[in-house]
């Protein structure tokens, strides 16, 4: 029986432009079985989960759940829990932690600040230092929501950790399911599909280093879909893979056609022409879909790098 992933990497589907979007990502450690939202409907208590979603909402923060990969034992009440804040915007890079034994002292955040970069208040309130450890790879496996994220994301996530590699975690949920297995890497943000283990070990060993695989990728959270295709295009085209070394600075029209300008930490600049258009013939977006769609997908059109003024170039 066809799944939604098999579909899509059957069909040939590109991933580039298809990364969820967020600043932010505010990741809380929950042990135990996850429902398909796993805020209310896991072992974290609902009440403090919809709260948490209510105070990220429209603030640029994404809020997830983590575990570690293997057997979940069903306990209801871990005696602490590891939470990271990563932000993700080029040139303002950082990933904190902390561990706290309520998860309700997170509902104390400024949500508007942590969006737009500020973490002093993630470290007053929770005692927040940066993470010095090896970079964080994100596995999507919360088979509630579709039974992909479960069939590929936990072997792989498993086999990671399995190998030594530090930072490895289960996530509830990065969208994007017919691209399973999917990951989300921190602290630069970036988002990679039908991940294999070796693409994951040099895209945690470029990660290290501040460096960018652009194979498998399918965005920065920091951008949106048409920013995600634009950026990954310049970097392509350049051979540009210094993870800050690019942002988007501009987006201009709206579906199905935009104009992004990229720019360089150096000064120069790209406008890059992105088109949406179905993904065709129809699939199922997901595997539970009851009927077949025709998922957006991000072509780049064209790119052309910008003639700096005199300005611009002293």
């Amino acid at each position: 029986m066809s799944t939604c992933s098999s579909v899509s990497r059957d069909s040939d589907e590109p991933v580039s432009g298809t990364a969820a979007t967020a600043r932010t990502w505010l990741l809380l450690e929950q042990p135990g079985p996850w429902g398909a939202k796993a805020l209310t409907s896991s072992h974290l208590d609902p009440v403090v989960g919809r709260a948490l979603e209510a105070a990220a909402q429209d603030t640029g923060v994404r809020i997830a759940l983590i575990r570690r990969p293997g057997r979940h034992a069903d306990r209801r009440m871990p005696s602490s829990r590891r939470v990271y804040a990563a932000h993700t915007v080029p040139g303002r890079v950082w990933l904190h932690t902390a561990t706290l034994t309520d998860p309700a002292r997170l509902l104390d955040l400024d949500f508007a600040a942590l969006g737009r970069g500020d973490h002093d208040g993630f470290d007053t309130l929770l005692g927040g230092q940066p993470h010095d450890g090896d970079p964080l790879a994100l596995v999507c496996t919360n088979g509630k929501r579709d039974r992909c994220c479960a069939l590929l994301g936990r072997p792989l996530a498993a086999e990671l950790a399995a190998s030594g590699l530090e930072g490895i975690w289960e996530v509830t949920h990065l969208g994007g399911h017919r691209f399973s297995p999917t990951v989300l890497v921190l602290p630069y943000g970036y988002a990679y599909g039908r991940a294999e283990a070796h693409l994951l070990k040099e895209v945690l060993h470029g990660a290290r280093e501040g460096r960018i695989v652009v194979d498998g990728c399918r965005g920065n959270s920091a951008w949106e879909r048409p920013g995600q295709a634009a950026e990954l295009a310049v970097r392509t085209g350049t051979g540009e893979y210094a993870a800050e070394a690019l942002r988007v600075v501009r987006t201009a029209g709206a579906a199905p056609r935009w104009e992004v300008t990229v720019a360089h930490a150096d000064g120069r600049r790209w406008q890059v022409d992105v088109a949406q258009s179905a993904a065709l013939p129809p699939r199922p977006e997901s595997c539970g879909a009851s009927v077949l769609g025709s998922p957006a997908r991000m072509d780049v059109v064209a790119v052309r790098e910008l003639r700096m003024t005199a300005a611009l170039a002293s």
